[in-house]
């Protein structure tokens, strides 16, 4: 098992129907089909390549530092609209959490545990924190079977609607609404295994019984959860973490303590989307994994 002593990048490029255009002053123009927005994004420290954006509208964030604040148009926006990653098709929307249903910088990730799986016909995956089921359905439509956990039942409702948008409808996916923490250790109790499990857990967060999340303190039990569920056999587990003041290196290290036992790698690094205008990187998280290679 080796040290993950080296940070790598994983690089979201530009597709058909997203596209990170400018960057600079704390703001990123991105494209979601045929719309433009403005977001915020403290990690542009640098300068615009283009002097004029041109938007549909753009996130005014509030005084607090939990995600508050206000979407303005300047152009007509419908309530949402679809679009398209590969063979999955879902629906994109501004949502009152300064993001548009998705996380378009995951995309390398749906890629590389596409191919970590590639060889296993009908693997067992599990997606928690699984959200609008978009990487679900990325892993579905490679052959998998997918449980797919989230607390949220609006969530998991518009999930179930882009698979059906996708035309996955019948494809082996369980919907779970749960605590993640808590639907992992009966999982474990159940003597269950796993392929894969892609894990992208908010900062902070509530269970459907008001459990409460907390990512420094409730990750380590979760991780420790889910190497119980994986064996010498099973692929890859992936791990990103967004908005919190902690390290690759430590993520890293924590799987590392986990999966030591096991054949293959750990490795870490920092997810970043390449911008259009002059092809810079901007970091959006940090992720860990392991593969058995």
């Amino acid at each position: 098992m080796a040290d993950p002593a080296t940070v790598s990048t994983l690089i979201g490029e530009p597709w058909d129907d997203y596209g990170l255009i400018d960057s600079g002053h704390g703001l990123k123009l991105e494209r979601y089909g045929p719309y433009c927005f403005v977001r915020p994004d403290a990690q542009a420290l640098w300068a615009p390549a283009m002097e004029d954006w041109d938007s549909h509208g753009a996130f005014i964030p509030g005084s607090d530092e939990d995600g508050g604040g206000r979407w303005q148009f300047e152009k007509q926006v419908p309530r949402e609209w679809p679009l398209k990653w590969n063979e999955v098709s879902f629906q994109a929307s501004c949502t009152p959490f300064r993001h548009l249903g998705f996380f378009p910088d995951m995309a390398p990730v749906w890629g590389w545990m596409r191919g970590q799986i590639a060889d296993k016909p009908e693997a067992q995956v599990m997606n928690l924190f699984g959200y609008t089921g978009v990487g679900t359905l990325a892993l579905s439509a490679a052959g998998a079977s997918l449980t797919h956990v989230d607390a949220s039942k609006k969530s998991v409702a518009q999930a179930r609607a882009n698979a059906a948008l996708s035309g996955m409808s019948e494809r082996p996916i369980r919907w779970i609404i749960d605590d993640a923490g808590k639907f992992v250790a009966r999982e474990v109790r159940r003597a269950k295994r796993y392929d894969a499990i892609l894990l992208d857990p908010p900062k902070y967060g509530r269970g459907p019984d008001g459990e409460i999340w907390k990512l420094e303190e409730d990750l380590p039990a979760l991780i420790a959860d889910c190497r119980q569920l994986l064996d010498a056999d099973s692929r890859c587990l992936f791990l990103t973490v967004y908005a919190v003041r902690m390290s690759a290196l430590a993520i890293g290290a924590l799987l590392a303590e986990h999966f030591g036992d096991l054949p293959g790698k750990v490795e870490c690094g920092e997810l970043a989307v390449r911008e259009e205008a002059r092809g810079r990187l901007l970091p959006t998280a940090i992720w860990a994994r392991w593969s058995r290679g």
